[in-house]
């Protein structure tokens, strides 16, 4: 089978709209619900989204990951290609069975979790639908459009739900459902529509061993990673209360979504980087890099700079003045947007491809213990903005030790990115934005004019200044203009 080159333009298109649909959907509907359920039922979900998301870690194995480089490599031998995506498939299900009797029985016995039993189950479907959706293989194949088309359908559905369904206080456990809902239950269409490219019936000849090693270190990637990113709203929840918890997790909403927007290209180029690799083209592998690192500065310092200004509109915009505790939270966790958009091209996009998930795997042990030791530490005392400092020592943990391990393959690609224009840039749209808020606007209005005005001022400096990538994007936009 001949795989079709996607573009990489619609595929970063297609990806972007896909990531940033899964934290939209909750960026839309959260203002009613959380005004609805309180920071309590928003809590309730929060924690127990959390402690399913270490089930369907165990559940996954790392091939969310694995999968999509272990597919790209065999992608044009549709045989090979379904005898590896059969392999990986039942590695999954047996693996699904363990994790839902491992929840079964820390349902039985756990006193914190009896409480809100019927929440966990509902939440728990996660697993399964992940696992049957086999995502990894649709993104080795690129097909991007589908995906996106398929989830945002069902996004659609879930936000109709979620305004028809959810009234008061006590329906917080069908919020956790449609949330599901949107994120997973497009998952069985993945699994109906998979015979377009894989052989539904056995091929034979499996050879399930040579996926282990390599499983192995992407689930011990996974598991560190899972820890720093999910292990501050389990402290939180264990240590203070679940209304804590409903501070935190409207702090992360608007992090969450920007992040998804960050780190959508190294997504899309991970099979393609996986391909160049195998197939000696590094010339093009450290042309897309170099492109990769400087995309995620000219964005991701932006938007984490306009939203550590604006966090007081962001939160009581999105979330009510029951949530005034989560503003300070919301600052000190905003620069992990160029943490994470750096580590994500390090890490997947830079050594994964060239299969150094080792390197990945301790980056992210670190991440962890250290993340672990703050929160221990700063919990008790700050709460939710303990949690918070916790995650961005974590996510600066994480991009030190990845740097430091490619220390003589990435300086040039750091190096080529302008930082002056980008910090004269930011210092221009803060200039032409902050006087709004002086002057009693509502919380919408002032972050709609002031966005306007902050990264107008920000992207027409880099253009007037010529700065490569902005200038290539906006030609191109220009074109596709004078064509149509």
């Amino acid at each position: 089978m001949q795989t079709k080159q996607k573009s990489l333009k619609l595929n970063f298109v297609m990806n972007a709209i896909l990531t940033m649909s899964s934290f939209i959907f909750p960026l839309i509907t959260f203002p009613y619900v959380s005004r609805v359920l309180l920071p309590v039922g928003t809590g309730k979900v929060s924690f127990a989204t959390s402690l399913i998301s270490y089930f369907s870690m165990f559940a996954q194995l790392g091939i969310p990951t694995y999968g999509i480089r272990a597919c790209a490599k065999v992608r044009d031998n549709r045989e090979e290609l379904t005898r590896t995506a059969h392999e990986l498939l039942m590695i999954n299900l047996i693996m699904n069975v363990i994790s839902y009797a491992v929840l079964i029985l820390a349902l039985l016995f756990v006193p914190r979790l009896q409480e809100d039993r019927t929440l966990y189950i509902v939440v728990s479907f996660t697993i399964i639908l992940t696992s049957i959706g086999m995502e990894w293989l649709y993104k080795a194949l690129e097909q991007y459009t589908y995906i996106t088309v398929r989830s945002i359908i069902f996004k659609f559905v879930a936000l109709i739900a979620m305004f028809l369904l959810i009234h008061e206080q006590e329906d917080y456990v069908i919020y956790g459902g449609i949330t599901i809902l949107a994120a997973s239950a497009s998952n069985i269409f993945n699994f109906i529509n998979a015979h377009k490219y894989i052989d539904m019936r056995p091929v034979g000849n499996y050879n399930f061993k040579r996926h282990l090693k390599p499983v192995a270190i992407f689930f011990a990637m996974s598991c560190a990673t899972t820890i720093y990113t999910h292990m501050d709203t389990l402290m939180l929840g264990f240590m203070t209360s679940d209304e804590e918890v409903g501070y935190y997790n409207a702090a992360v909403k608007i992090k969450t979504i920007l992040v998804s927007i960050v780190t959508s290209l190294g997504t899309v180029l991970l099979p393609r980087a996986s391909y160049y690799v195998q197939n000696g083209k590094m010339d093009e592998f450290q042309r897309i890099t170099k492109k990769a690192i400087n995309f995620v500065f000219l964005l991701a310092t932006p938007l984490m700079l306009y939203f550590m200004i604006y966090a007081r509109q962001g939160v009581l915009f999105l979330s009510g003045s029951a949530y005034e505790n989560s503003i300070v939270p919301m600052q000190i966790i905003m620069p992990t947007l160029l943490l994470i958009g750096l580590t994500n091209i390090l890490g997947i996009q830079i050594l994964v491809p060239l299969g150094r998930e080792k390197t990945v795997l301790y980056s992210e042990i670190a991440g962890a213990v250290v993340n672990i030791i703050v929160n221990a530490i700063l919990i008790p005392q700050l709460q939710s903005s303990g949690a918070a400092i916790g995650t961005l020592a974590a996510e600066l943990t994480v991009l030190i030790v990845q740097y430091a391990a490619l220390r003589n393959q990435v300086p040039e690609a750091f190096r080529a990115v302008t930082y002056w224009k980008i910090l004269v840039g930011l210092v221009l749209g803060v200039v032409c934005s902050y006087w709004v808020v002086l002057f009693d606007l509502s919380y919408f209005v002032t972050l709609v004019i002031t966005a306007c005005l902050f990264f107008a001022a920000y992207g027409l400096f880099l253009l007037l200044t010529r700065e490569p990538l902005v200038v290539e994007v906006f030609g191109q936009l220009m074109g596709k203009i004078r064509r149509k």
